[in-house]
């Protein structure tokens, strides 16, 4: 009877637990789908941008900056909370193997994530940690530190370059360029026979449109790899939930054979007894009150 009663007790904790995730992969699948209308206008502003940074560069092509020797920052995007598989390490091995491909030194790490800050721990290139979103209401939030971070680099380095390392949305792990932006735009051909005409000096409006393209481009990755992180979690849960739908039934199986050779027992020592009874009559007629 305790052997079957410890059987039903685990199986209700399997049960809560199930119940919890399934709520959880529940959650991430509508994070994803809110994510998936706010990537759409996002990527929509992206575009706009490229095309008149593009029309721009055509006739300004000097305002783009020579390649030099600048420190290379990598802004890692990991992810905040866990039940996401490999989406961490995916990253590390990504930038591993990156580097033992270019042969590039050191660069600095701005590490985004609390659940990548674990992985990290220890590493001298980081110089920066940064807690991540665990929802797309908390981006903004996370996109005013890394700006901060880089405003601070800049001003303690000099001219830098920032590479941001996140998942994209089908090709896994991607490396885009973010400081400098605009890479390779200037050498494409004028599409319009006329400059634009501008308000401003040239300087003044190149150095806005990079301002204003860098905070929509943090915004596009942080949404993507948020996005990506969540439907990883879909993915991981669902494995988790079928895992322990199968334990369930299988305790529940146990259970049942359990309970059933109970009722065998409980028969078996019944027809005992009237077996004992018939074969003592004199017992049978002693049972009962005396009249």
């Amino acid at each position: 009877m305790s052997r079957r009663r410890s059987l039903e007790h685990h199986r209700r904790s399997l049960a809560e637990i199930r119940d919890i995730m399934n709520s959880m992969k529940t959650l991430a699948y509508m994070e994803t789908r809110k994510l998936g209308r706010f990537l759409s206008a996002q990527q929509a502003v992206l575009q706009n941008m490229e095309d008149v940074a593009a029309d721009f560069l055509s006739f300004h092509p000097d305002m783009m900056s020579e390649p030099g020797q600048a420190p290379s920052v990598l802004l890692l995007i990991g992810s905040e909370r866990g039940f996401c598989g490999d989406f961490n390490r995916a990253l590390l091995r990504h930038v591993d193997a990156a580097r033992q491909t270019h042969r590039a030194p050191a660069p600095l790490v701005i590490a985004v994530g609390r659940k990548l800050h674990t992985l990290l721990e220890g590493d001298a290139r980081v110089v920066a940690w940064i807690g991540g979103a665990g929802v797309v209401e908390e981006v903004p939030a996370v996109l005013n530190q890394l700006a901060d971070e880089i405003v601070s680099l800049q001003s303690k380095h000099g001219a830098i370059e920032v590479f941001a390392v996140h998942h994209g949305n089908e090709d896994g792990v991607m490396t885009q360029r973010l400081v400098p932006p605009f890479e390779g735009l200037a050498a494409e051909p004028a599409r319009h026979s006329h400059p634009p005409m501008l308000n401003t000096s040239p300087v003044a409006f190149f150095t806005d449109l990079t301002d204003q393209y860098l905070f929509a481009a943090l915004h596009a990755m942080l949404y993507t790899s948020l996005m990506m992180e969540n439907h990883d979690r879909v993915t991981h849960l669902s494995g988790a939930v079928r895992h322990l739908d199968e334990q369930s039934e299988d305790l529940a199986r146990q259970y049942n054979a359990m309970r059933q050779e109970e009722i065998i027992e409980e028969i078996e020592v019944m027809l005992l007894s009237a077996a004992s009874l018939d074969d003592n009559p004199d017992q049978q007629e002693n049972v009962g009150p005396p009249y």
